[in-house]
């Protein structure tokens, strides 16, 4: 598995940045940037690429893209980081499927953590997800494609990304980059195996309600501080689900982010602000549920 590695990689104070099911860690360089920026040598940040996406390998069983072995995949990289150096703070940051990772780090009793879980930011997903949502997803994942040019994939993305919220340009270049790699005989294609697809179509409306109450199992055994970042129009994350989290279990602040769905990529200065405050400030206070 690989990973990118921000900021002092003697800090012991780690953050690691779990990006979503066909996303990969560069996803997340404007966010680690700002973070080791502001704490002056004292953090490394690391955006794993999840088996399967980016540069790690992919998975001879396409059935074993699913949240154990991602799960099993992190602990070895999370005892990789402390035998570098010693882990002494650990947050976790994960968009969409990389919360559920989060989620199962710091809700599983008994899990070989360097150190406890301090901080969790789930963006964009909880314990429940909306069908309708997956069944958007399922339309699309797997189909990497052909693409003549980084641009012609990034407009094909944007196509079905626009529930990322305004990007300009610029913005959406950088962050499709890391989204294709070259084909042998000229172009480019998506970057992750299309098995990952394979055990996400063995979704039924019916056990994705019963894999629920699991989840929230695990949310209600969090001990860590959450934040929950949310965008206000997502489709995948209700805004019920968010409030409930509020209410229950490690009672997660909430900050909704407006003219947003699925989900906030932590390019602009708010996203990025609502997340550097609560993984870098100095106060044990909570920060307030608000929106911006």
């Amino acid at each position: 598995m690989a990973y990118w590695q921000w900021g002092n990689p003697a800090a012991p104070h780690v953050v690691v940045c779990a990006h979503g099911l066909s996303r990969q860690g560069r996803d997340f360089d404007v966010l680690a940037q700002a973070l080791v920026a502001r704490a002056q040598g004292r953090l490394r940040v690391i955006c794993p690429d999840v088996a399967g996406r980016g540069s790690s390998d992919w998975l001879k069983d396409a059935m074993a893209y699913q949240l154990p072995t991602y799960v099993a995949d992190m602990l070895a990289l999370l005892t990789q980081l402390h035998q570098q150096a010693g882990v002494e703070t650990f947050d976790w940051v994960g968009t969409s499927m990389g919360g559920l990772i989060g989620l199962a780090l710091a809700g599983a009793p008994g899990l070989p953590l360097p150190t406890p879980m301090r901080r969790l930011v789930l963006n964009d997903v909880g314990p429940t997800i909306q069908w309708r949502a997956l069944q958007r997803i399922g339309t699309y994942l797997g189909n990497t494609g052909r693409f003549c040019s980084l641009e012609q994939a990034a407009d094909a993305m944007w196509a079905i990304s626009t529930s990322f919220g305004p990007h300009t340009r610029e913005q959406w270049l950088a962050l499709s980059r890391a989204m294709v790699k070259p084909l042998p005989d000229g172009g480019v294609t998506l970057h992750y195996d299309p098995a990952i697809a394979v055990p996400f179509r063995t979704v039924t409306e019916q056990s994705a309600v019963e894999g629920q109450a699991a989840v929230w199992k695990l949310y209600d055994n969090v001990k860590a501080r959450v934040l929950i970042t949310r965008g206000a129009d997502s489709d995948l994350f209700a805004r019920e689900t968010a409030l409930e989290m509020t209410g229950r279990g490690p009672r997660a602040s909430l900050v909704e982010f407006t003219g947003v769905g699925h989900a906030p990529t932590f390019i602009t200065d708010n996203q990025v602000e609502a997340v550097a405050l609560f993984l870098l400030d100095s106060v044990n206070e909570k920060p307030e549920s608000g929106a911006s």
